[in-house]
């Protein structure tokens, strides 16, 4: 197909949506709203939430607005483009939750919709244990968007379908068969959240997700290899498209794919691992993000993947990991997809230990779960992913310190005697406590004598979460520092989706069992 087909087709299969724009500089919310008339919905929602008898309330305004293009080898694929705009009301009424949503945001509507939210409000509380109780707030009236300098809603998915064929024009370039296959994802998240309490907040959240994957093949032997992509998703506009080198990364992920197509499979064994950031990410994630998640550490929630080993009774005694290490969670993460200027309680973007020296410190909170561990404030952790969903507990940003020398990567190498590097994040699995886990990556090399002298394939890393972080015994500096992610995190029934971030240094494990996948060729 040519290019100018390619355009025609893309270009013919689009259909524009409005997209919200908001002021950078920030200033009061009510002169700030793209549509002043909805100003009118929220008052309403509000004081007939209150008219049933809701003694707390807040609404939800929320316009979200999604677009992907793929491409496989010279073709594009599949081109999408959505929206959805709704209201959801929240209330809390004979001391229990209550919410309702609904796609038709008008004036009359909104009321309907609040006093069905009272409503399921009182059968809930035929049901309830103790009534629900929310940490002290002050009001906050405010604006917060996205820092970008180009909106990725303005490039048209012609021009990007266009940069997903140009990677894949120079992964194939050369000898050899090579499938390639591409995709851009962004994700548009416009809301206005109003309470009974005075909060009047807008945000305009913005992320994209550019990505890639090759597969090589060897005809003779039969074997086939890949390697993803490794630039992460990020809160960010069309300049992180722009300023990544793309078409030098698709030919580099050919040769490391028909590099590792050649690589023999990797010795079991115990080994001492450098994990590299774009592979720790997803371990920190499974281990630590959702381990410090106060309802899995209380048992309420236990959809994807289980509770926690963790629980509030071993806040400052039990030592996750070893004593230079400290976890934080952080919506001020520049960059970060969790990151936002308040959560869906109105709660202020904030940073705080996890893990602190080694020994775990600290939870996920909203402002109703705060004091069921001794705490007089939430730590904005409350999200919903659509005006149609409640909001609650939703990991944030979770990061890894750097520690306080300056070394890099290579460094660790360098100090390392008989290992394993590690690049990438690839298949994982871990058990409903978050105990064990076992982890693979995208490339593996050995490591003898403080050099990478080849690359193996086919390997996966299998440890306890404690074990396996007090056996941390090396780690990156500030430098080394970098940022992964994902755009979907799952969590409870019906699920929802969350985008979370998770920054970290390069570090060195001792004593890790390594596992071959696949056997010998």
């Amino acid at each position: 197909m040519s290019a100018f087909s390619r355009r025609a087709l893309v270009k013919g299969g689009l259909c524009s949506a409005a997209l919200i724009s908001l002021r950078a500089a920030p200033a009061a919310a009510r002169e700030l709203l793209t549509e002043p008339a909805k100003d009118a919905v929220v008052k309403r929602a509000l004081s007939a939430a209150k008219a049933a008898g809701a003694s707390y309330a807040d609404v939800r305004l929320v316009r979200r607005r999604s677009e992907r293009v793929d491409v496989r080898d010279d073709a594009v694929v599949a081109v999408s483009s959505d929206e959805e705009y709704g209201v959801g009301v929240r209330v809390i009424a004979d001391g229990a939750w209550g919410f309702a949503g609904s796609p038709q945001v008008t004036v009359d509507n909104a009321a309907r919709v609040a006093r069905r939210a009272v409503e399921v409000a009182r059968a809930h509380a035929s049901l309830r244990r103790r009534p629900v109780a929310l940490a002290p707030e002050p009001a906050h009236v405010d604006v917060w968007q996205t820092p970008l300098t180009k909106d990725p809603f303005k490039i048209s998915l012609e021009d990007k379908a266009e940069l997903l064929l140009a990677m894949s024009a120079a992964a194939r370039r050369g000898p050899g068969s090579c499938m390639f296959q591409g995709h851009y994802e962004g994700l548009s998240e416009w809301k206005l959240l109003a309470s009974s309490e005075g909060s009047y907040l807008e945000q305009h959240l913005v992320r994209v997700d550019p990505g890639a994957e090759v597969t090589v093949l060897d005809e003779r032997l039969g074997v086939v290899a890949s390697r993803k992509h490794d630039l992460p998703p990020r809160q960010a506009g069309w300049e992180y498209v722009e300023g990544a080198p793309l078409l030098a990364d698709a030919r580099q992920l050919v040769e490391e794919a028909r590099e590792k197509l050649r690589a023999p499979v990797v010795t079991a064994g115990p080994r001492d691992l450098v994990l590299d950031p774009s592979n720790l990410w997803l371990t920190i994630h499974e281990s630590i993000g959702h381990s410090t998640e106060l309802d899995r550490a209380l048992g309420f929630e236990a959809n994807f993947a289980g509770t926690s080993f963790a629980t509030p009774a071993q806040l400052g005694t039990l030592r996750i990991a070893a004593p230079h290490l400290t976890f934080y969670a952080d919506k001020t993460t520049p960059g970060g997809l969790a990151t936002a200027g308040y959560d869906d309680d109105g709660v202020p973007g904030g940073r705080w230990d996890l893990v602190r020296d080694g020994v775990l410190v600290g939870f996920q909170t909203t402002r109703e779960q705060a004091a069921w561990i001794g705490e007089r404030a939430s730590r904005g952790t409350s999200y919903a992913d659509s005006y149609r969903s409640f909001p609650f507990q939703r990991m944030p940003n979770v990061s890894l310190a750097p520690g306080a020398r300056a070394l890099s990567l290579e460094d660790l190498i360098a100090a390392t005697d008989d290992g394993l590097l590690v690049i990438g994040d690839g298949s994982w699995s871990i058990d409903h406590q978050r105990r064990n886990f076992q982890f693979g990556g995208q490339l593996f090399w050995e490591i003898r004598h403080g050099k990478k002298v080849r690359m193996v394939r086919d390997a996966a890393y299998q440890a306890s979460t404690v074990a396996f972080w007090n056996a941390c015994d090396l780690i990156g500096g500030p430098a080394s520092w970098r940022l992964g992610g994902a755009l979907r995190d799952g969590k409870g029934e019906p699920a929802q989706m969350n985008p979370v971030s998770h920054g970290t240094p390069p570090v060195r494990v001792r004593g890790v069992a390594v596992l071959a996948t696949a056997g010998a060729r």
